[in-house]
């Protein structure tokens, strides 16, 4: 992995160019489904950047189904940039249909019916 270029700036905060490079290292294959990331003091080391930036990275991945915590494993890769992309888009359906007071039945009736 390559050093952030920390550009106060770009556009996107710290944590968010961390998580950025951390998924463009699963695309290239750097981190491969199932393999152990390494602990964040050592990635913050080699990024360049704080240990809190590489956690506040590491939690906006799990949230998109990238990365997995697991107690006395350490941070797992468990899914590809593509899933991720699928699950940030379906937590935007998810708050859109919230907001427009749709329950999840219903929702789940209008994803079945999209072909």
């Amino acid at each position: 992995m390559r050093p952030v270029n920390r550009d106060p700036a770009a556009p996107l905060g710290l944590a968010d160019q961390v998580a950025a490079e951390l998924r463009r290292a699963i695309a290239d294959g750097e981190a491969a489904v199932g393999e152990r990331l390494p602990p964040a003091k050592d990635l913050a080391a080699v990024l360049g950047v704080n240990r809190n930036t590489v956690l506040a990275a590491l939690r906006a991945l799990r949230d998109e189904g990238l990365v997995d915590f697991r107690r006395g494993r350490g941070v797992i890769v468990a899914g590809t940039p593509e899933r991720g992309a699928v699950v940030v888009r379906a937590g935007e359906l998810v708050r859109l249909a919230r907001h427009l007071g749709y329950g999840t039945e219903e929702l789940v009736e209008i994803i079945r019916a999209v072909r």
